[in-house]
């Protein structure tokens, strides 16, 4: 019986006449299936358009070829070679358009606090400290007793220097954590400077009152300059140069004949992201062979190495700008952390005043009298004693800087707008403003 009232539950639950009982979910009526088209699935979407279906069309049969190791190596190498050239072609365009106005600002810097920030504005503007320090080197080996006003200068290079850095590293913008990472490792660069320069800036004016008008940096400079005349000078490493000029010398005398100098810093970006692109495509591929050990395990075993390695690729290159920058897409692709590259970004300040000491050289060759050739030298050893001081007095508290920038980073991947304003605001507007109140 209970077996038979059961049934006839059964039957009183469903529909009268017959009718199918249907459970809520086949209520809902069926989704369209919505195709997308994956990283090599290039068949699922129909293309809007005959060129789009071309080109999907060349990538498709092209695919297999570019994902080869052997092959995205060469277009690895092709690609870090372009962003080069693109690095060399904006910092170019930006000298051709203020290399005057900013040595003209230099040589209205009337104190040590504008001449620190007139530093960073034109390094900022000519995206190369490396020019920057080469022109105040000039002036100091006409003038030595513009060498106290010269230091500060110096100092705000080395801060000005790392926007180059920041600039690369808009190029994963559109990538969340890439960009995050990206952002991370180009302002501990910016960082590190900032806090060396709010250490050993107001240092240099205290000693200075006491010391009567000669602070620290400058009497060790100057000690050392007097021991170096009358050593042997070095030649000048020019490999990059010249293998970029092919490319930047015609980009840049175009825009010089058109009266639109912009025209390179626009084309030397472009060419920058392109390349920044074909860098973080191939890096995905290759990362998981040979280059990742090589790099991580490699030059970025362990801090001496970092550091010595950013060392002596800056004084080849003579460039921090091209240098750190080459790194910033490594991090934002994962191949490396900032705790890996910090140190190598420290030897890269170290490696860019091989360049003031090389001016130095050349003004010291070119001058007979002594106490030129001792300023000149003055202000290149003190470019090199102010990083060195400021490594020994950081480093041991690495986390600060490293800390400052995961934080900042972390904040710019929901805030990118952030991002943007920090570059305008930090190298330009603040600098610019506080050169027209106090000059």
């Amino acid at each position: 019986m209970e077996h038979s009232s059961n049934e006839g539950n059964t039957g009183t639950t469903g529909p009268a006449n017959g009718q199918n009982v249907t459970s809520p979910k086949d209520s809902i009526p069926p989704r369209k299936k919505k195709y997308r088209v994956l990283k090599d699935d290039y068949f699922l979407r129909k293309p809007r358009s005959k060129l789009k279906a071309g080109i999907l069309e060349i990538n498709k049969r092209i695919s297999p070829y570019l994902n080869n190791r052997y092959v995205r190596a060469v277009i690895l190498i092709l690609a870090l070679y372009f962003f080069i050239v693109g690095i060399k072609t904006m910092s170019g365009g930006f000298k051709d358009m203020g290399s005057g106005f900013s040595e003209g600002m230099i040589k209205t810097a009337s104190n040590p606090l504008v001449g620190l920030f007139i530093g960073i504005l034109a390094t900022s503007i000519i995206q190369s400290s490396s020019a920057t320090t080469s022109m105040v080197v000039g002036m100091v080996a006409a003038e030595p007793d513009f060498l106290p006003l010269a230091i500060p200068i110096i100092i705000g290079a080395n801060i000005g220097t790392s926007v180059t850095n920041i600039i690369v590293s808009f190029g994963h913008i559109t990538r969340g954590k890439e960009f995050e990472r990206a952002f991370s490792g180009a302002v501990v660069h910016d960082f590190f400077n900032v806090i060396a320069a709010s250490i050993l800036f107001p240092v240099e004016l205290i000693t200075q009152f006491f010391w009567g008008g000669k602070g620290l940096l400058q009497r060790l400079s100057t000690y050392f300059a007097e021991r170096f005349v009358g050593s042997v000078g070095v030649g000048k490493f020019t490999l990059i140069n010249d293998l970029v000029k092919p490319i930047e010398t015609p980009i840049r005398e175009f825009s010089k004949s058109a009266n639109a100098e912009w025209l390179s810093v626009v084309i030397g970006i472009i060419l920058l992201f392109i390349a920044l692109k074909f860098i973080t495509s191939s890096m995905r591929i290759l990362i998981e062979g040979r280059l990742q050990i090589i790099i991580s395990k490699y030059l970025f075993k362990t801090s001496y190495i970092s550091f010595g390695f950013g060392v002596l690729l800056t004084a080849l290159i003579q460039s921090s700008s091209i240098t750190t920058s080459l790194v910033v897409p490594l991090v934002g692709g994962g191949v490396l952390t900032v705790e890996q590259i910090f140190p190598y970004t420290l030897g890269a300040n170290i490696g860019t005043t091989v360049t003031a000491l090389l001016a130095a050289f050349v003004e010291w060759g070119s001058t007979s009298q002594t106490g030129s050739a001792v300023a000149a030298l003055s202000i290149a050893f003190a470019h090199l004693l102010f990083n060195t001081i400021a490594i020994c007095i950081i480093y041991p508290f690495k986390r600060v800087p490293i800390g400052m920038a995961k934080k900042i980073g972390a904040y710019v991947i929901n805030n990118k707008k952030v991002a943007i304003i920090y570059i305008f605001i930090a190298f330009y507007i603040i600098p610019g403003l506080i050169i027209l109140l106090l000059s």
